[in-house]
């Protein structure tokens, strides 16, 4: 039987790991990264580090296989990952330099972390809190999905949260369709070349 549980120290390597074994639009990027934590120096590991208190992981007998992450601030988060995240990373990771089509996929990674995305203040502001979600396959289409979420909100609106965002690629097309299910509205669509979905959604606060 699996459980829903707070997220604890102990837990960052399977965030690392998850975050590796979901990374190409929720499918297994193990084969795409010569360095296997760079994806999760950046949607991984700031969140069990720096924001424990608003993480939880799904776990069974095997071990954790899945986590909700975010915070509930993310305008003073991004802040905060220039002061204490990135700076130890960079000196870790050469800057690449521009933005290339043909960058690799650790070149890339390695430009956001010198040159990571912010969230516009136009999506912060009326959705202050974000999440990110993942599954291993054996946790997936069980329903685990809607359960974690319903755990990140109702953290989220005890905290007097009033909404979540989430950023999804056009790729990842089972996500986009798991959000909407779910309750989720998109809230705009980023222009080419990122096509970024931005959805939202209230938390009952």
């Amino acid at each position: 039987m699996a459980t829903i549980r707070p997220y604890e120290a102990r837990d960052l390597e399977a965030l690392y790991a998850i975050c590796l074994k979901t990374g190409d639009a929720g499918q297994d990027a193990s084969g795409q990264y010569r360095d296997r934590k760079i994806i999760g120096h950046i949607y991984a590991g700031p969140y069990g580090t720096l924001e424990p208190q608003d993480c939880f992981v799904l776990e069974d007998d095997a071990g954790v296989g899945g986590y909700i992450i975010g915070t509930r601030d993310t305008h003073a988060f991004e802040t905060r990952l220039e002061r204490e995240w990135w700076p130890a990373l960079r000196a870790a990771y050469a800057d690449p330099g521009a933005g290339r089509v043909d960058f690799t996929p650790d070149e890339r990674m390695a430009y956001l972390i010198h040159h990571p995305s912010k969230t516009p203040r136009r999506i912060n502001e009326p959705y202050p809190a974000h999440l990110h979600i993942d599954l291993l396959p054996r946790f997936q289409g069980a329903g685990w999905g809607v359960r974690m979420i319903g755990t990140f909100l109702a953290h989220m609106r005890a905290a007097g949260v009033k909404a979540v965002h989430l950023g999804v690629g056009p790729k990842n097309a089972r996500g986009v369709r798991f959000y909407r299910k779910y309750g989720f509205h998109v809230i705009e669509q980023a222009p080419e070349p990122w096509n970024t979905y931005w959805f939202g959604i209230g938390t009952g606060a």
